[in-house]
């Protein structure tokens, strides 16, 4: 017989079994801590289905589950150990700063929030780029290095969104909203001379916050560029407007939630997240002048090219 000090193996054992039914009950909160980071994790990494309701998804956590009850179930006699394990793992996380009970909670919150209230995606699917109208002097009047066009900014995310806590990997995209608010609340659309195309500099639509499409849109990539944010601009047949780089699907969770919850409750209500999709996976919001809220709806013509202003 092993024994420990004056204890034996099986005395130890024991003293670390829980008794019934508190074992099964503390087996099932065990099981919900664990499925819900592992699901998480699986959700962000498996290929969706876009079954009706979110059934794939619906069942890939009952999988996880299951799975994960029949583990727990098989170590009923250290389940005491596991909870502890479980708990240290948390707690270094939250002292580490890494993965953390914070966490676990946000991104369950937006994705569970993001099933419910599906952002709305139109996939880019350009088989020929065109040349992108003007882009020289679009270039040259994307002034994001004019102190200026930063001060703007600057004074734009000081009187915006200034006291959101929660959102440290996104400072940069919440400050991008900050502009958006800023720039779209004051702008007034005014057409170009008759017969001309003209491209007016950032510091020049700054003086007024006036200007056509593509005045407004070089003014807002700059002042996003001109804070580390990252735009691009899509031309269509009659018209040119800018997107926002979001990042991956896990980040438009977190950001649908972001925009329809926290920052623009009421501009957003019961109207959905639009974006796109480009080649690589990107997730790129709409910013253009007649939105209300980042991610408003498209003017739905045919997309000719996109210029990334990175």
């Amino acid at each position: 017989m092993i024994k420990l000090g004056s204890l034996t193996y099986q005395q130890l054992k024991e003293k670390f079994r829980i008794k019934s039914p508190w074992d099964l009950i503390i087996i099932f909160v065990l099981n919900i801590l664990i499925t819900i980071p592992i699901f998480i994790i699986a959700h962000h990494n498996f290929i969706t289905l876009d079954w009706a309701h979110h059934v794939d998804r619906v069942l890939l956590f009952l999988v996880i589950l299951i799975a994960i009850q029949f583990i727990l179930r098989a170590m009923r006699r250290v389940t005491l150990i596991s909870v502890i394990l479980y708990l240290i793992f948390l707690l270094f996380g939250t002292l580490s700063g890494k993965y953390n009970f914070k966490t676990v909670f946000e991104d369950y919150r937006s994705m569970m929030y993001t099933m419910s209230e599906d952002p709305y995606p139109q996939d880019i699917i350009i088989t020929k780029l065109l040349p992108f109208p003007n882009k020289s002097k679009i270039l040259d009047a994307v002034e994001y290095q004019n102190p200026k066009i930063r001060n703007f900014s600057i004074m734009a995310i000081d009187k915006h969104f200034k006291d959101v806590k929660g959102y440290h990997d996104y400072f940069t995209i919440i400050q991008s909203f900050a502009i958006f608010k800023e720039i779209n609340s004051r702008w007034n659309y005014v057409s170009d001379p008759k017969g001309h195309d003209y491209i007016a500099k950032a510091t020049e639509s700054l003086q007024y916050l006036s200007g056509d499409c593509d005045d407004h849109s070089v003014f807002m990539a700059a002042c996003i560029k001109s804070i580390g944010g990252t735009t691009r601009l899509i031309h269509t047949k009659g018209h040119i407007y800018p997107e926002l780089l979001i990042g991956n699907k896990k980040d438009l969770e977190h950001i649908n939630y972001a925009i329809k919850k926290v920052l623009f409750q009421t501009e957003s209500k019961g109207k959905p997240i639009n974006y796109h999709i480009d080649e690589r996976g990107n997730i790129w919001l709409n910013l253009d002048y007649t939105a209300k809220y980042p991610g408003g709806p498209f003017m739905n013509e045919e997309i000719l090219g996109a210029l990334t202003l990175d």
